[in-house]
């Protein structure tokens, strides 16, 4: 149960870090960060 939260916190806050990118490389850059957060959480 507090693995899905934490996957879901994570991606809630990717989606609002990329809609707040001016940039692709912006964006790129919260998805990177967005999956590193997930593998951590996995792990």
């Amino acid at each position: 149960m507090r693995k899905n939260l934490g996957t879901k916190l994570v991606v809630v806050v990717a989606f609002l870090a990329a809609a707040a990118c001016n940039t692709v490389e912006g964006v790129g850059k919260d998805v990177q960060s967005a999956g590193e957060a997930v593998e951590d959480t996995a792990n």
